[in-house]
């Protein structure tokens, strides 16, 4: 139960001091509440794996502008996408080595993200982020657990811009209130944490070593997660993005998967990496337009709780704004 509360506490936004590890994340916050809110009510659920989910996944998003005035609407396609959408059971094969393919392609997305309109963000506004994912759980209730990734379902979200007002979670029927974190971290970000990040690649990437020194498996693989951490669910300005992507670009061990699926069924390229407890997380992108479209997770090598192939955390993100007030989505007018 302690390990549970520790990882709730991960997922939770942080204050702006880094008082605890930066920590995986492929569970997203909303399974890790609802799963220890189920554990307070009954015995029978066991813990999730921990992670970010996905993290939701997911992260940076080179996708179209947000609007100035209430953000964008769906991405493009969305409109038939449903939460009972059922995740793909494996995956492609990653070309392993392909270091120089994964630089070519960030920074092909780097140059897209730096492209869009910065978004007008007042201190009073919250980001929206509207997602579909599902994750990986293991039920206790019988003599032989049972581990399983469970149905898609939708989540919104909404965090102030400067971190001074609760903020609002909605998800599997729940509506929470988040509380005010102040201005935030790498891996709990305001927009005005976002904001104030380095631009240069390479002074970016060097802060993002020395703020998660210590943390993690190893100083790449908490790199990678972190800088999924730092977009996940925010918006940020276009240059920051686009230093975000370049800075991935230049961790060892990056790598492309040709052709990844997110939790609504869409297909596209992604860029990897594999983690030391051999799963992989993939940042998945529109081939074409190289909008950022979800974020999943995968085993690469067979373990004894899941096979090679076995697809542990999914995660698209439907649609993102900027808003005036929790519970409103982008474009509603505000009367």
């Amino acid at each position: 139960m302690d390990d549970d509360l520790q990882a709730l506490r991960r997922m939770l936004p942080m204050p702006a001091e880094r008082d605890i590890p930066a920590g995986r994340r492929h569970q997203r916050e909303d399974h890790l509440m609802t799963s220890w809110l189920r554990m307070s009510k009954t015995s029978t659920a066991g813990r999730t794996r921990p992670s970010r989910r996905l993290a939701l996944i997911a992260i940076p998003t080179a996708m179209g502008a947000l609007a100035a005035s209430y953000g964008m609407g769906l991405l493009p396609g969305l409109e038939q996408a449903s939460e009972h959408v059922p995740a793909p059971p494996a995956i492609a094969q990653a070309r392993t080595g392909s270091t120089g393919g994964a630089v070519q392609l960030l920074d092909r997305i780097a140059m897209v993200a730096a492209t869009q309109p910065a978004p007008a963000v007042r201190d009073d506004q919250y980001i929206y982020a509207e997602s579909l994912g599902s994750s990986w759980v293991t039920l206790q209730d019988s003599a032989t657990p049972r581990s399983y990734l469970d149905k898609p379902h939708k989540r919104q979200i909404w965090t102030s811009a400067d971190g001074s007002r609760p903020g609002r979670l909605d998800a599997k029927g729940d509506s929470d209130e988040l509380p005010p974190h102040g201005m935030g971290s790498l891996n709990g970000p305001t927009y005005r944490y976002l904001e104030s990040l380095p631009t240069d690649p390479d002074v970016l990437l060097k802060k993002i070593y020395a703020d998660t020194r210590g943390a993690g498996p190893s100083p790449d693989e908490e790199a990678f997660v972190t800088i999924g951490d730092a977009l996940r669910e925010q918006a940020a300005p276009p240059q920051v993005s686009a230093a975000l992507y370049k800075a991935a670009a230049k961790i060892p061990g990056v790598s492309v998967v040709p052709d990844a699926v997110d939790a609504a069924g869409r297909h596209g390229i992604a860029v990897a990496f594999v983690r030391a407890d051999g799963e992989r997380t993939e940042w998945i992108f529109n081939k074409k337009t190289l909008d950022f479209l979800g974020e999943r997770s995968v085993v690469v090598k067979d373990t004894n709780w899941a096979k090679k192939g076995q697809v542990t955390s999914t995660d698209a993100l439907l649609r993102r704004g900027i808003v005036d007030k929790p519970g409103q989505l982008p474009g509603a007018h505000v009367g």
